[in-house]
Parts: C-alpha cells; sequence; structure tokens
C-alpha cells in the first residue's frame, strides 16, 4: 500500500483570482508534495487588483469543517491565514487548543495588496490574543508586524522600533518564532530575517524582483508549513519555503490587470 503524504490542513479565505486566500494555499502546499485539506473562513469579491467585498462564513460551519476533518485525518501542520471574522479566530483558537502538539503556521492577513483592509481592530487585537500563545511560527511582512505591535502597544503607537524590536515584540506577545519579510523596506535586496526566543536565528536576502506579486505571503507560509510536515527544522523549512518562493515569483505570471501571480508549479513548467 502506498503511503500517503503529509496532510497541512489550511484554514483561510477563497480567493476566485487563484493568485491568493486558499487556493494559492492548496496549490502551494500540493506543489511541495504535501496533501492540503482546507476550509475556508470567508468569501471575496477580488480581481488581481484588490478586494471588493467580503463575506465571513458562520463561524460554527468553520468549526464543523474543521472537526469533521480532525476525526478522520491526522494533521501534519495547521496553516492559518485570512480568517474573516472575530467569531472565526474565536473558534480556530479552540480548534488549536485541542491540538496542542500539532505545528501552526499563522500568516497574519490584515490587508490586501492594495491596501484594502480585512481585520478591524478588535479583530487584530483577538489575533494577537487568542491565536499566537498557539503560533509556532508567525509570517509577517514589516507593514504587518508594525500593525500588530502598534495594536498591541497604543501608548507607543507610532513609535519606529527596528525590525528586530518588532520582532522581539511579537515573541513576547506570544508567538515561538517570527520570520519577519522585507519586501515593503526599502533595501536593494530582499532581507528576511528569523527570529525565535533567543534572538535572530538566519537572515537571508534573494533578489527584488522588478514586479508586485498577489499571493507571495500566503505562498510563503504555506510552504514553510508543507516543510515542516516533511520533518525539517524550523530554519531549514523556512530557508526551503523562501526559497521555493523566490522561484515561484521570478517564474510569475500576469493573469490579469493587477499584479502577477506565483506560479506555484514553476517545476512542471520548466520540465524539472
Amino acid at each position: 500500500m502506498q503511503l500517503s503524504p503529509p496532510n497541512v490542513l489550511t484554514i483561510a479565505a477563497s480567493d476566485p483570482t487563484g493568485g491568493a486566500g486558499i487556493q494559492a494555499d492548496i496549490m502551494t502546499i500540493a506543489s511541495c508534495g504535501c496533501h492540503a485539506l482546507s476550509i475556508i473562513t470567508a468569501l471575496t469579491v477580488q480581481d488581481t487588483r484588490g478586494i471588493e467585498s467580503m463575506r465571513p462564513i458562520e463561524a460554527g460551519w468553520v468549526e464543523a469543517q474543521a472537526r469533521a476533518l480532525m476525526a478522520d485525518m491526522a494533521v501534519s501542520v495547521f496553516k492559518i491565514g485570512l480568517t474573516g471574522s472575530l467569531e472565526n479566530i474565536e473558534v480556530i483558537a479552540g480548534i488549536l487548543s485541542d491540538y496542542p502538539d500539532i505545528p501552526v503556521v499563522l500568516d497574519p492577513v490584515l490587508a490586501s495588496g492594495r491596501g484594502d483592509a480585512l481585520a478591524d481592530e478588535d479583530m487584530i487585537s483577538a489575533l494577537i490574543k487568542w491565536l499566537l500563545p498557539f503560533t509556532d511560527i508567525l509570517t509577517p511582512n514589516s507593514l504587518e508586524a508594525r500593525k500588530l505591535i502598534d495594536q498591541s502597544f497604543k501608548e507607543n503607537s507610532g513609535t519606529e522600533w527596528s525590525l528586530a524590536e518588532y520582532a522581539e515584540r511579537l515573541i513576547a506577545l506570544g508567538c515561538d518564532h517570527v520570520l519577519l519579510t522585507g519586501t515593503h523596506e526599502d533595501t536593494p535586496q530582499v532581507v528576511n530575517d528569523l527570529y525565535s526566543k533567543d534572538g535572530l536565528l538566519c537572515s537571508d536576502r534573494w533578489e527584488r524582483l522588478p514586479d508586485s506579486y498577489h499571493g507571495s505571503g500566503c505562498t510563503l507560509a504555506s510552504a514553510v508549513a508543507a516543510h515542516l510536515a516533511h520533518g525539517l527544522p524550523i530554519s531549514d523549512a523556512v530557508h526551503e519555503a523562501q526559497n521555493y518562493t523566490w522561484q515561484t515569483l521570478k517564474a510569475g505570471f500576469r493573469a490579469g490587470r493587477g499584479q502577477f501571480i506565483p506560479n506555484r508549479f514553476f517545476r512542471s513548467r520548466h520540465g524539472e
């Protein structure tokens, strides 16, 4: 009997463009050699330029989807993206609390690439309070890291700390590791730093590509989850996931009138 690949459970919103969201997660997880289980938290109306509207899935349905899967299948890693609502965050936290030994990769999706807000202050506070304590690795870009910290330390809102200080404060809020990505920083190369409670673990530099991409964060977080599911240590999983993500961006394509879409199956396209 053939052994099944590791199961990675992604909890995220639907993106009908296939560029980001749960569609991106599924493609990435599959391309990285795992089986993708998926729970939809919200439906969206969007294109490659931005999100026009979002309808959260009722929290009871989110929980029912998860409970049915967890009763039937062994899950190696949880990957969490856009949650959709405060109620969804609460039920997701309840699920994670029942499976404390399963690693959690959390991509804190707070806005679209165009800047459309996808989480209000209450949702951000709930994400920090209820999800960060279960998170093995948080994967914010620098804008998301600043927003999370500004929400948590309102008396210091607007204070410009170094990225290392933002990571240190995020870890103090409960997560074990932070992969802080530097796509939005004004640097010649993209610098991505992995932090733990002991400080900086590793720093990777990548060629800054000329285009803007829809779903790069979803791709990175899902690739980290998949490599963890294969048993790699966190530092190795993070490096392999970054390499995979950079390759998908380099091979990206413009399917619509907005951002480019990462090509998660670049290996197949090039016959690798």
